[in-house]
């Protein structure tokens, strides 16, 4: 065979470059092919890498990378059209979580693996894979075949080659976020301001509701050093039954009344779209066959409850490059080797989160119109109540509010859509 390497890694995203660089340090020969003109020219994300899971792939990206901002608050909204109950968590030693843009971090990141003696084929589309029989030997492009003993795809959440070796099927529109996200440059001095921060300084927003009420999805902000990332990701079951643009509900969210002065003669330097899965536990394919494994999105590894994908990619490249690496000794490229990757997969945090919430993105996506407008407009009316001073008794107030859950409603459907969450709270705590 021309082209033979150990391993060919499908996708230059963190996933794909964290089991190129790994195989690389291992000693192990291993091409990375790229359909974009570098890497992170195709690659979108909200907007924050978290330091530990990075650490144990780039151990001195802290002092190295172009970073952003490091994470010093994360804020939460719930919000209608005229209310929204907020809160902030603030942090300013540990070193969590920092911004970062796509394109610049993950051009170190290809760096960095080329340093390490990865083999980066860019601008190139793997239209297929070759097989020996029944195991994959390679990968066909436009231009040439490429052979190896171990091909992993980290190709994205609509990975067909994952489809092509039998691993994945067709992904459901409930499985799947459609992200759409803008990078509008503001300043440094205003950011510092607006955001009440200092320089190097930056904050996380989530937000939940207007505009998306009774949507299965959510908003965030990320600052940036001199700009701002804005976006929402949105249920593609959602958007295709009620027909929704999802560029009109990120208008909405930026025309909001607490964004409007943050986002002020902002510049739009970037706009982007991406498809994230949000299947969770139960939606995990087959991770391995005979000479393939699948990781990152391509995997569905994304836990939706905490927006953490970008680190799930990292661990789960370093853990199929590691499997890898043993088949590669042993000279063992089956199916029964390379499930080696899940058993690794199962005994790390990936995993084990992944079920810990296995009940809960169900169960949002079945009472969404009631959990994500109703009860939330009912958490905001509370406040509304407790802090409102009309000269009427709160106690009658309170009262009303209670006897309005029964009255509002159907009673057998409140107690039914109570007891769906709290068995899915208790699923969480206690892993049933």
């Amino acid at each position: 065979m021309t082209n033979k390497t150990d391993v060919i890694v499908v996708g230059a995203g963190p996933a794909g470059i964290s089991a190129a660089i790994t195989l690389a340090k291992a000693g192990k020969s291993v091409i990375l092919i790229e359909r974009g003109a570098f890497a992170g020219a195709k690659n979108v994300f909200g907007g924050a890498i978290y330091t530990q899971p990075t650490k144990e792939i780039f151990p001195d990206f802290e002092y190295e990378a172009p970073l952003e901002r490091k994470i010093i608050t994360h804020k939460y909204f719930l919000r209608n059209d005229s209310q929204e109950l907020g809160v902030e968590y603030f942090n300013d030693i540990h070193d969590n979580a920092y911004t970062v843009i796509r394109g610049k971090f993950d051009r170190y990141m290809q760096k960095k693996a080329e340093e390490a003696g990865v083999v980066f084929v860019n601008e190139t589309l793997v239209e297929d894979l070759i097989y020996d029989g029944k195991f994959v030997v390679g990968v066909k492009t436009e231009l040439e075949n490429y052979y190896s003993s171990i091909v992993i795809l980290a190709d994205g959440v609509n990975s067909l080659l994952a489809k092509q070796a039998g691993l994945r099927k067709e992904i459901r529109k409930q499985d799947v976020v459609l992200s759409v996200k803008e990078v509008i440059k503001i300043g440094e001095d205003k950011i510092n301001e607006r955001f009440n921060l200092t320089s190097g300084e930056g904050s996380a927003y989530e937000i939940f509701g207007e505009p998306m009420n009774g949507f299965f999805g959510a908003g965030f902000l990320y600052t940036n050093k001199d700009s701002v990332s804005i976006g929402v990701g949105v249920s593609l079951e959602d958007l295709a039954e009620l027909k929704i643009r999802p560029y009109e509900l990120l208008d909405k969210l930026k025309n909001h009344p607490r964004f409007v002065n943050l986002l002020k003669d902002g510049e739009l330097i970037e706009y982007s779209a991406h498809l994230i899965p949000e299947g969770g536990y139960k939606r995990i394919p087959k991770l391995a066959s005979n000479g393939v494994m699948i990781v990152g999105d391509a995997a569905m590894l994304v836990n939706n409850i905490h927006f953490e994908g970008t680190n799930m990619a990292l661990i789960s490249g370093k853990l199929a490059a590691e499997t890898a690496v043993e088949a590669l000794n042993k000279h063992d490229f089956s199916e029964k080797t390379l499930s080696l990757y899940k058993k690794k997969l199962q005994n790390s945090f990936i995993i084990k989160d992944l079920r810990t919430y296995r009940g809960v993105t169900p169960t949002i996506i079945k009472h969404r119109r009631e959990f994500l407008d109703y009860y939330l407009s009912k958490v905001l009316e509370f406040f509304n109540i407790f802090t409102t001073v009309d000269s009427k008794p709160r106690r009658q107030k309170y009262q009303a509010y209670i006897k309005s859950f029964f009255t509002d409603r159907c009673p057998c459907k409140f107690f039914h859509e109570m007891f769906s969450l709290i068995k899915m709270v208790l699923g969480v705590l206690c892993g049933k």
